[in-house]
Parts: structure tokens; C-alpha cells; sequence
């Protein structure tokens, strides 16, 4: 395992994390109907990055292509995200850390 993919597994671990907290807090917000597309998204970006991990631990035939759709669908959580980052810190740190993952996962397969 090179530094490249051992720095986009650590990424995508810290996504996982913020989409999970992303998605438990936007279930607490007021305005939760505004929210659907966050909450969907974080759900999507979550699984995608924890089965990323696991391709990558065990160096899957289908790595490159796996991390490709992890980078898409972080950066569709990011581009909702920051749609509410301006009234929610945990939107905010989610499109981060989205954006972080996104860069390194298309990079490793660069």
C-alpha cells in the first residue's frame, strides 16, 4: 500500500465521520423538509466511502473505479452541504471534508 492510498483511505474515513454526524444532526434541525437532499446525500457519500476503505484494504480489482464514484458523489454531498453551511456548522465540515476526499481519491487514481 503506497502513501497515496494510504492517505485516501484516511480521508475517506474522516468523510464517513462527518457524514454520519452530518446526517444525525440535520435529523435534529428545525427545518428538517429543507434538508432532505443533505440528509439523502450524506447517507450516499457515507456508504460509498466506507466501501472505498474496504476496496482499498484489500486492493480490489475494481479500486480505481470505486474511488472515481466515491469522488463524484462527495462532491455532490459538498455542493449540497455548502448550500447550508451558511446556517449549520455540521453542513459545513461535511462539504470539507467531502471536498478533502474527493481531491485525494482523484488523485490516487490519477
Amino acid at each position: 500500500m503506497n502513501a497515496t492510498q494510504k492517505q485516501c483511505i484516511e480521508e475517506c474515513l474522516e468523510c464517513l465521520k462527518a457524514c454520519n454526524y452530518c446526517f444525525d444532526s440535520c435529523l435534529n434541525e428545525s427545518d428538517l423538509n429543507s434538508l432532505k437532499g443533505c440528509i439523502k446525500l450524506t447517507r450516499e457519500c457515507a456508504e460509498i466511502c466506507e466501501y472505498a476503505v474496504s476496496a482499498m484494504t484489500r486492493n480490489s480489482a475494481f479500486m480505481n473505479q470505486i474511488c472515481q464514484l466515491c469522488a463524484e458523489i462527495c462532491e455532490a454531498c459538498a455542493k449540497e452541504c455548502r448550500k447550508h453551511a451558511e446556517h449549520h456548522e455540521h453542513c459545513k465540515k461535511c462539504a470539507e471534508a467531502c471536498e478533502r476526499c474527493a481531491e485525494v481519491c482523484r488523485s490516487m487514481i490519477a
